[in-house]
């Protein structure tokens, strides 16, 4: 009797995409159609495919303080401070979800040399974004003058997966809570140190004579911003390891 055939998990079938896509030996960016494409797969994709339950409230499991409900699934509404669920991370891309209790703030920062795709898995946040005004002679940027692409943009569960570029769409953004939320990104590549792409934070200086735009200037890792971590709980990849 033939085995029936598995359908390929939706975490797997945007890891293939970016293997694809993003894989060492490309040359230059990814055109608008593979940005499409992996829009296409975020956009279809809710927390349960990631292994987070959004929806169900901690305070009706016996153990309150518990990040996991009884079937494994990391419980949204029971994170109290940011925390980072890495699902995957090689030289030219990296997968996972940043989870939000109401309230938390992810300060400015920016992604240099990146394309950066984003999915808002379940609740709601305010997102501020800018871009830097002239092209930069040098990256990592640390000052200079931007402009304002987002301010105080609401973002709201179920919509559609977001894409920035090194020098477009609103590459130096920040997020706050207005829910209980989690975002799935994809960085393409990475952050990393050794290729001069280290994340950078920024404050914002307004420049009331010429609105929409500020001066921003690199500040260091607020003392008080934490980002914990917690194991992946969802589909298990099958990983391309002659790439990553």
């Amino acid at each position: 009797m033939a085995m029936e055939s598995m359908e390929m998990s939706k975490v797997q079938q945007l890891y293939d995409a970016c293997n694809i896509i993003f894989s060492s030996g490309k040359e230059g960016f990814p055109t608008l159609r593979h940005i499409r494409l992996l829009q296409d797969i975020l956009d279809d994709m809710n927390p349960m495919d990631v292994g987070i339950d959004g929806l169900s409230d901690a305070r009706s499991l016996e153990e309150e303080s518990s990040l996991r409900s009884p079937d494994g699934l990391i419980l949204g509404q029971a994170v109290s401070q940011i925390t980072y669920v890495h699902v995957h991370e090689c030289d030219d891309f990296s997968i996972g979800i940043f989870c939000f209790p109401a309230g938390a703030t992810f300060p400015l920062h920016d992604h240099p040399h990146m394309v950066v795709l984003s999915k808002l898995l379940y609740g709601s946040l305010l997102m501020k974004s800018y871009d830097w005004a002239t092209t930069p002679n040098c990256y990592p940027r640390k000052s200079g003058l931007a402009k304002m692409v987002a301010e105080d943009r609401v973002l709201e569960a179920p919509c559609k997966a977001s894409v920035l570029f090194s020098r477009s769409g609103g590459n130096i953004h920040s997020f706050t809570a207005l829910t209980p939320c989690a975002i799935l990104d994809v960085l393409a590549p990475p952050y990393s140190e050794q290729f001069d792409r280290p994340s950078t934070y920024f404050a914002e200086i307004p420049i009331p004579s010429l609105p929409g735009y500020a001066v921003l200037e690199e500040i260091d890792l607020p003392d008080d911003f934490r980002v914990a971590g917690a194991a992946y709980a969802g589909p298990e990849l099958t990983v391309e390891l002659d790439y990553c």
